[in-house]
């Protein structure tokens, strides 16, 4: 497969996913992808909890959406001791067990404050009775009482995020927090500069989404989707590369990074959009897996599948190890396989397709 990834894009994908973008606290992040992606597309919309959505050929009656979500999990400070340690609620499926001794940003209305989780020493704990949890975890941003802490600008309700970076890993593995699922809306930003690049002209309108608030709930997509009313809509999320040690394959599927983009099969997937997606990857040689959800795919699929009195909606996912951690790792010729599938799809549509199930 021809590469699609451009040294330009590498370097928007970097900082991208290097910003922080936490549930709730997205704009930097969105403005960041807005500049990337404007120079694609005719006009753009904000809504009011600040999903961004830019629109090519905007005066089309049919309308496509292809979407991502911006949102990352972090923390947010819940509570300061008289000693100056900081104890925190989750904004997302924060992982505890991961949290010792890492280093975070608080982002204070005076600046990101840098602090760390502390952990006692191995000398001093017993395995079975200290293990974290959500009562024990907590921040040590150098402050001897909670007096000190608050004039350095952090209070209840600032939101924390780790401070790792993006890295690459034998040429092909990007590594880093976030990759669920800014790796989206770079895919999704990606499709857009490549229908621009091979003057493809759609017959509808096509809404590239970057959505918020994924990460608690799919509220950002439930919102944008009775915005925008779609006819059809095209997903992309992470799921998991189920090769690594401690994963069960009988519980969680067998997916491998480096064989496709994922296709998921459940009830929110309407059939028709998920058989024109096959096609496009068969005709095209793109590699590609397959997955079964159960009652929900848990992704935003599932808001713009049942919104409006139903939108036929699919996924297509990319494989992630160690979701919900500071080194999430994908391949790069998935992400190139993705958005060449996300690319194929769309230009698979006609002009008010008709995919409903039964006619």
């Amino acid at each position: 497969m021809k590469k699609i990834i451009t040294k330009k894009s590498q370097e928007f994908l970097e900082k991208y996913l290097n910003n922080a973008s936490p549930t709730g606290f997205e704009s930097e992040g969105q403005k960041m992808w807005l500049d990337y992606i404007r120079p694609n597309i005719d006009e753009y919309f904000t809504d009011n909890y600040g999903s961004v959505v830019g629109v090519i050929n905007p005066k089309a009656k049919y309308k496509v959406v292809i979407e991502a979500h911006a949102d990352e999990i972090s923390w947010f400070v819940h509570y300061i001791n008289a000693e100056g340690f900081i104890y925190l609620r989750r904004n997302g499926g924060s992982d505890h067990m991961i949290a010792p001794s890492k280093r975070v940003n608080i982002h204070t209305n005076k600046g990101i404050v840098k602090a760390v989780f502390g952990w006692p020493a191995i000398h001093m704990r017993h395995q079975k009775e200290e293990t974290p949890s959500m009562k024990n975890i907590f921040l040590d941003c150098g402050c001897s009482t909670k007096e000190e802490v608050e004039k350095m600008g952090i209070h209840v309700g600032c939101v924390v995020t780790f401070e790792d970076e993006f890295i690459t890993l034998n040429k092909n593995r990007y590594v880093g927090r976030a990759l669920d699922n800014r790796m989206g809306g770079f895919m999704i930003a990606e499709v857009a500069r490549l229908l621009k690049a091979q003057k493809t002209k759609l017959p509808f309108g096509l809404y590239i989404v970057n959505a918020v608030q994924e990460e608690v709930g799919l509220r950002g997509a439930q919102m944008i989707a009775q915005k925008i009313k779609p006819d059809v809509a095209i997903v992309t999320d992470v799921c998991h590369d189920t090769q690594t040690p401690m994963v069960n394959k009988i519980q969680n599927g067998d997916l491998h990074s480096g064989k496709g983009p994922v296709l998921t099969y459940g009830p929110a997937v309407q059939n028709n959009v998920l058989k024109l997606i096959i096609n496009a990857a068969e005709e095209n040689k793109i590699p590609f897996q397959r997955a079964a959800a159960s009652r929900a795919t848990g992704t935003d699929t599932d808001a713009f599948a049942y919104s409006n009195e139903g939108v036929p909606s699919a996924l297509i996912s990319l494989p992630l190890r160690y979701m919900h951690t500071t080194v999430e790792m994908c391949r790069k010729e998935d992400v190139e396989s993705a958005i060449q599938l996300i690319l194929e799809s769309v230009k698979a549509i006609k002009n008010n397709h008709d995919f409903r199930y039964l006619k």
